[in-house]
């Protein structure tokens, strides 16, 4: 297993849910975090002043300039990127019949295009630390559509092909990527699903475990897709 003391990894959207408990588990590890998110105030709230091993971001998703000062920021702290965690992602209702044309390209904007601009802007120094990682917070919705939202299922279904990319052209230089797809995560972003109760979906801690799992297995046991489900599907 990779130590992490001393490591450096990046989180976008780390101010609530998944983001904000990988972030706690992460520092429990000991690693030098970077966290990026719209608003840097909410993750003062959330996590404290900035200190010798956290930096806060202003992070906006849709941004190449902000992607790009991100980085140079994490790269003035510490002079290197370890890890990078793609986690911002949005929903909404845009289906196959309906809706607006400005809906769909806000999502393919921020769960698409900002985590492939913030992995190619990365990977040269994920490559140059020798043990790169990547998590890409997919979704069982980018291995099976089972409902309207078109939007979204299309959008994970083309990060996890930046997944696979990524890995592929990142492989020999140590770089391992792993797509984590969870069904429902009690989060924001399951408020007002009624499927199931919020206490019978995944608890966001234990996707920051399994990201802490992926971060830390040596390059020669690298797992391409975690697939986490809180219910029984026929695929799975």
């Amino acid at each position: 297993m990779l130590a992490a003391q001393g490591r450096v990894a990046m989180i976008s959207g780390a101010t609530r849910g998944i983001g904000r408990a990988i972030a706690q588990r992460l520092a429990q590890e000991g690693y030098r975090l970077s966290l990026g998110a719209r608003d840097p105030a909410a993750l003062q709230a959330a996590f404290g002043p900035e200190g010798p091993d956290r930096i806060h971001a202003a992070y906006e998703a849709e941004s190449r300039a902000g992607q790009a000062d991100w980085i140079a920021r994490t790269l003035a702290a510490w002079g290197r990127i370890d890890a990078l965690i793609n986690n911002a992602g949005i929903s909404n209702r845009f289906s196959i019949e309906a809706g607006a044309e400005a809906d769909l390209d806000r999502v393919w904007a921020v769960n698409v295009k900002a985590p492939l601009f913030l992995t190619r802007a990365c990977l040269p120094h994920l490559r140059a630390a020798g043990t790169g990682r990547i998590v890409n917070i997919a979704s069982l919705s980018g291995k099976r559509v089972r409902n309207e939202n078109v939007a979204y299922n299309m959008s994970k279904h083309a990060l996890m092909a930046l997944s696979h990319g990524t890995r592929r052209i990142g492989w020999v230089d140590g770089v391992r990527v792993t797509a984590i797809c969870p069904s429902f995560v009690r989060t924001d972003l399951t408020s007002d699903v009624t499927k199931l109760a919020p206490e019978e979906m995944i608890d966001p801690a234990d996707l920051a475990d399994l990201v802490a799992t992926a971060l830390a297995l040596p390059n020669s046991a690298a797992l391409a897709e975690m697939h986490v489900n809180c219910r029984l599907e026929d695929q799975y």
